[in-house]
């Protein structure tokens, strides 16, 4: 049974931000990058996440901030090495996210074969839409995602062309890590990622489901 706790209130029992690389084929032709024969995994802290309305953070560290949008999957109860077929029993809801990366650090982070921390994990890293209960959502590998910069349509996707669906990507991380009520997993950015500057106006949706607003800003301190 998914959580009954308010979904509006998720942050006050969310923890961890597990996210996905490269689950889309063509996202991973635009980067250069192989397909991945198993769910490419990286974490967000908690201070990432940015509730609707609040703005998308451009750290002091980064010269260059790209766009990833992603559908968020969050967790409604505790799961550990849960099997495919019964996953989806442990999602609470869903929503669109944001995974804002600075794509200059990343590059070199590659290049050293360091961790992507400096890249994917700054403050405001991660805006998040409203969340929407999964009846709401009956096949979540049936949507369309859409984002524009400043008016102009940027990126869009289908859930449909996910290399690793929802089910297996959460019976993979379980069976890694357990994960717990209120985490969040996102599950991959579509093609089209690209740069925002500060001031951008950033629209971004789930067709016919939510949509969310966001301004690049730089950090007040």
């Amino acid at each position: 049974m998914a959580a009954a706790r308010p979904l509006s209130r998720f942050w006050e029992w969310g923890k961890n931000i597990v996210c996905v690389g490269r689950n889309y084929a063509e996202h991973a032709e635009e980067m250069r990058s192989a397909l991945p024969r198993e769910p490419l995994l990286f974490l967000k802290p908690s201070s990432a996440y940015a509730p609707e309305g609040a703005p998308a953070l451009l750290p002091a560290h980064c010269r260059l901030l790209h766009h990833e949008l992603e559908l968020g999957v969050l967790l409604g109860r505790r799961a550990r090495a849960v099997p495919a077929a019964a996953a989806m029993d442990c999602v609470a809801g869903y929503a669109l996210c944001l995974d804002m990366t600075a794509r200059d650090v990343q590059d070199e982070c590659k290049r050293k074969g360091l961790p992507w921390t400096l890249a994917k994990g700054f403050t405001g890293s991660c805006p998040v839409s409203a969340f929407v209960p999964r009846e709401r959502i009956p096949d979540p590998h049936g949507l369309r995602l859409w984002l524009k910069v400043n008016g102009e349509l940027r990126q869009e996707g289908h859930t449909s062309a996910m290399i690793f669906r929802i089910p297996d990507i959460i019976s993979y991380v379980s069976r890694i890590m357990a994960l717990e009520e209120g985490d969040l997993i996102l599950t991959g950015t579509p093609k089209g990622v690209g740069p925002v500057r500060e001031h951008d106006e950033l629209e971004a949706g789930i067709e016919g489901v939510v949509s969310m607003r966001c301004r690049v800003q730089r950090p007040d301190y």
